[in-house]
């Protein structure tokens, strides 16, 4: 009985040579301590893929090819529990919850019949542990183990990122990553089927004497056997006894024998989940003391090779590190910050250390190292520093036309995620972008894109060649994609020249990938904002958002807190569209929205001196805190304003009924005024000119109002309390002339906004999207919106508060003219 299995042979794929000038930048920069002769690194030795877009393409279909394998009918036990070829490999990904780690062996007995195709092709699958892209697994598209760039796509399918092997594309520019990364392109002697047959014969025969040493070469030799014979040997129960036996032995192994082993269990393709690999994360953690830096980036690159996660040997190789960490070299700290940013998981003191071993090695750093290391701190959530990160801006562009793509969407991934504005940089940015752009696989356009929206860099070429680029491989996002795409052109507040395609074509995306934003509610809030931002409201989508089903969906299942996002887009709905008879937020949500929204509002411009001092100058200037209110006009934009109110006159009305003293107090000032006794002292200081001061205390003291100008300028108390004074007894006065009953209409509502440079786009007076429309919302409602720029009032501060009342005065009531 033979086995056939079908095995399909790697086609070509289109890709670009090797890039002579990373080649040579690597060349010109030599280490302290080493010659030319180390850094001597030809085409041969590096190649460098330097595609704009993480893209494979076939070149022919899939081709499969039938062989015969002795070990089919060699095995005559069955071992379930060690049977390696039972559990299907899924790099990367942890296995599910409620799978079971040890899965009954795969028979073979019957699958020697080639008369059905799809007998074969089945049995061929769960062997190999076939791997499908995410992006295509409906077409199951499929990948040769161990090859995971040989990967098949369609012409019309989406470009596939190769997500494991793309961020190791650093390893090749130094001959030392050698010394501590896994290649599986190492050549080695390759093992026929008869001298594999043979050495599973000899651990059937020998295995109660079989040394470790020797035990672990029978794992070398059987890893180079042929790649299209492992998912078989995998199966056999013969190489489930030796696994056996390399664990009952596993406290003989040195540490050499077990990174031999493990190469092995690398090359055979041994599943992630199995459960022996358990016993030797166990073992590599006791032995993590007594190995080299070396070796321990070795062993954490096999492991990242499984696709394992391991927990417990990182949280000691890192306590490891805390102690050694000033012994790395160059190529083992990028090593290393690629192997932390690939588990997700670091101590943040030690981040902060090798961070200082960056600013040492920052001038013999490759731009494209610095990629890696913008990743490893990326996916790690560890922040680099402001003075980092313009080194690595720095560096980059003295050579950014050589960087390769997939680096530049990390250097970028980075820079938002540490909000520096490396001028220089973005403006290399926009001149190389919109040529990159049309290669780009969507997922590295969304990244760019959201990048410049979180910088708040417009750049109409980078933004239209996105718009150009998007519409005909629309059906390619995700819906993280096109949330992160419409939330960017929104929040820029930017439309493309073909707005109409742009948006359609996304709108009707989102209506074909409703299931999945059913997965992802906060992607369908932020998509609905985007659009908001840009006046587009699809009435349906926003139906179902607001509808009691997802609204619960929204605040249940989710890690995000997304009661701001429903309310907002509420808000806007019920200003923006008053033909909208759908569905909307309940008055409960409604009101935990807004007192969200105000608490953080508050908090904020209260902490601000240069708002509480215009705040402080219009009460002044205008008579008192009841002409002015601070408060959220629209709550569901997110930021306060200072409203006033002026009647037909264009005088201020108190209309601020809660800065209004009550019948009461009123009552008892005027008793006190009433009844102030005209001693003979009061007489005296009256006549000599010296109650100012005395007189100016009372009032305060009855008011409850202390100027915080007097505190501020002591020098000019003259102005500052007589000013006050008289406007404190005015609004006294006008209180009791204009009581709340009786008050009139406003002629003009006033919406002052002191903003800051982080409303607007980088470097200009572009307002950003939510703040365009919280103004566009605030003329709907009649308001007539009054800028307190900061390129204006802030140089004010330093002057006169003669200056300052003045700019305030023509602000307010020139607009309301």
């Amino acid at each position: 009985m033979t086995l056939v299995i079908c095995r399909r042979f790697p086609g070509s794929f289109c890709g670009t040579p090797p890039c002579p000038a990373l080649i040579k930048h690597h060349i010109n920069k030599k280490l302290p301590g080493q010659t030319c002769e180390d850094y001597v690194l030809t085409a041969k030795t590096i190649s460098i893929d330097t595609r704009m877009a993480a893209t494979l393409k076939l070149v022919r279909p899939l081709v499969y090819r039938a062989f015969c394998n002795p070990f089919a009918y060699s095995a005559t036990q069955n071992v379930a529990y060690w049977n390696v070829g039972s559990y299907t490999r899924h790099r990367g990904q942890d296995p599910p919850e409620h799978s079971n780690l040890c899965h009954p062996a795969k028979k073979v007995e019957n699958i020697c019949s080639t008369s059905s195709s799809q007998r074969i092709l089945t049995t061929s699958r769960a062997l190999l542990g076939l791997e499908f892209s995410r992006a295509s697994a409906s077409k199951a598209s499929t990948l040769k183990l161990g090859s995971p760039r040989a990967m098949k796509v369609d012409e019309e399918d989406v470009e596939v990122f190769d997500s494991f092997e793309d961020p190791r594309v650093f390893l090749q520019l130094r001959p030392e990553y050698q010394l501590h990364s896994y290649n599986k392109s190492e050549p080695c002697q390759p093992l026929s089927v008869s001298e594999g047959e043979l050495i599973l014969h000899k651990v059937t025969v020998y295995q109660d004497n079989l040394q470790p040493q020797i035990i672990a070469d029978y794992f070398c030799k059987l890893s180079s056997m042929p790649a299209e014979q492992h998912p078989v040997l995998l199966s056999s129960a013969k190489f489930a006894l030796l696994c056996q036996l390399s664990v009952k032995n596993i406290q003989l192994f040195d540490t050499l024998d077990l990174i031999n082993i493990l190469k092995a269990f690398v090359s055979l393709g041994i599943p992630h989940s199995h459960s022996m690999l358990d016993v030797y994360e166990t073992r590599f953690c006791h032995k993590v003391w007594d190995m080299s830096l070396d070796q321990l980036l070795l062993v954490s690159d096999l492991w990242r090779y499984l696709g394992r996660k391991v927990p417990r040997f990182f949280k000691i190789f890192f306590s490891y590190l805390n102690l050694h960490w000033k012994d790395l070299s160059l190529s083992q700290l990028i090593h290393l910050i690629y192997i932390i940013g690939e588990s997700r998981q670091v101590p943040q003191d030690l981040m902060q250390k090798l961070e200082s071993l960056i600013l040492k090695y920052i001038d013999f750093i490759n731009i494209e190292e610095a990629g890696a290391i913008c990743l490893g701190f990326f996916k790690s959530s560890s922040s680099l520093s402001e003075l980092a990160m313009r080194k690595i801006g720095d560096l980059v562009c003295a050579d950014m036309q050589h960087l390769s793509s997939y680096a530049l969407v990390n250097i970028l991934k980075m820079l938002r995620f540490t909000h520096v504005d490396h001028v220089n940089f973005m403006k290399q940015f926009g001149q190389i972008a919109p040529q990159r752009i049309p290669s780009l696989g969507v997922q590295g356009v969304m990244h760019l894109t959201l990048a410049c929206s979180a910088l708040r860099f417009l750049d109409e070429g980078v933004m239209n060649a996105v718009a150009a680029s998007l519409p005909p491989r629309v059906s390619y996002c995700r819906s993280k994609d096109i949330a992160k795409f419409l939330w960017s052109f929104g929040a820029l507040n930017y439309k493309p020249p073909n707005a109409e395609e742009f948006y359609s074509s996304l709108i009707n995306e989102i209506h074909r990938k409703m299931p999945e934003f059913n997965h992802y509610p906060e992607h369908l809030l932020t998509c609905l904002l985007g659009l908001a931002f840009s006046e587009y409201f699809p009435v349906e989508l926003i139906n179902f958002a607001l509808s009691p089903g997802f609204v619960r969906l929204a605040r249940e299942t989710t890690k995000f807190e997304l009661t701001k996002e429903l309310y907002t887009l509420d808000g806007s709905v019920g200003i923006e569209c008053p033909d909208y008879r759908g569905n909307r937020l309940s008055s409960h949500l409604q009101q935990e929205g807004s007192e969200i929204l105000w608490n953080a509002a508050k908090r904020d411009m209260c902490s601000k001196p240069e708002f509480l001092e215009a705040l402080f100058l219009l009460e002044t200037m205008l008579g008192g805190p009841q002409y002015i209110k601070h408060h959220m006009i629209l709550p569901h934009t997110r930021s306060s304003d200072l409203e006033i109110q002026l009647d037909v006159n264009m005088k201020p009305l108190p209309f601020n009924r809660e800065a209004i003293p009550s019948e009461d107090l009123l009552a008892k000032l005027r008793l006190k005024h009433v009844g102030i006794s005209l001693t003979d002292d009061l007489m005296n200081q009256l006549l000599k000119g010296k109650s100012g001061g005395h007189f100016q205390g009372e009032t305060e003291s009855e008011t409850g109002q202390q100027p915080m100008e007097l505190e501020k300028k002591a020098a000019m108390p003259s102005e500052a309390s007589l000013y006050n004074v008289a406007g404190r007894l005015g609004a006294k006065e006008m209180v009791g002339q204009c009581p709340p009953a009786s008050m009139q209409a406003p002629q003009v509502k006033l919406a002052i906004q002191l903003t800051n440079k982080n409303q607007y786009c980088y470097g200009s007076r572009d307002l950003l999207g939510l703040h365009n429309m919280k103004r566009r919302q605030l003329n709907r409602l009649g308001y007539r919106v009054v800028e307190l720029s900061h390129w204006e009032w802030l140089p004010l501060l330093k002057r006169t508060r003669f200056e300052k009342l003045a700019f305030l005065h023509e602000k307010v009531f020139t607009s309301a003219l």
